[in-house]
């Protein structure tokens, strides 16, 4: 089960709002969706959990890039939200470098043809991705959170304990 939400800052506090992503493709579109949240180019949190596994945050400021924290990149990678905020920077991989399996890299487990194959071609299988936090964990060092408890924040209550800190957590608790 997933949940998403966005929490935009305004002059009054936070303003949060439920979010659909079935309709975003890609990092770009999830972006787009945040500034839409603020036209006042104010600071806006995408929050993405998918129970007890993973969560991330996307911070959109402005106009500027998309900043991406992702708390268990391996078990991000297997949901197709997780998939969106796992970009080739992120993961530290050279854009477009994937143009085929890595035959070194193959995991001969005994899968089905083609299936090794096919998550390598969708940029690599679980060997490729850290069972570890990635992205920026300074993302919300000037809005109350360190990089320290950004790291050590259990999936299963984590966007309550970042709502909290940031005095959102009633806001974000009427859009759960």
């Amino acid at each position: 089960m997933y949940f998403a939400a966005l929490l935009a800052r305004t002059e009054d506090g936070w303003e949060a709002s439920d979010t659909e992503l079935d309709d975003v493709e890609t990092l770009s579109d999830l972006a787009d969706l945040a500034r839409e949240a603020s036209p006042d180019e104010d600071t806006v949190l995408v929050l993405i959990e998918q129970e007890d596994a993973w969560f991330g945050v996307v911070r959109v400021d402005g106009e500027d890039d998309p900043r991406i924290y992702v708390s268990d990149a391996a078990a991000a990678q297997r949901s197709a939200y997780g998939e969106l905020l796992l970009t080739d920077e992120l993961l530290g991989r050279e854009p477009g470098a994937d143009d085929g399996p890595d035959l070194d890299a193959l995991d001969l487990d005994g899968t089905e043809d083609g299936e090794s194959e096919e998550n390598d071609e969708e940029g690599g299988g679980d060997d490729a991705v850290p069972h570890s936090p990635v992205g920026d964990s300074q993302i919300l060092d000037d809005l109350g959170i360190g990089e320290k408890e950004l790291r050590i924040l259990d999936a299963e209550d984590a966007l309550s304990t970042i709502a909290e800190a940031l005095g959102a957590s009633e806001v974000l608790e009427t859009v759960r």
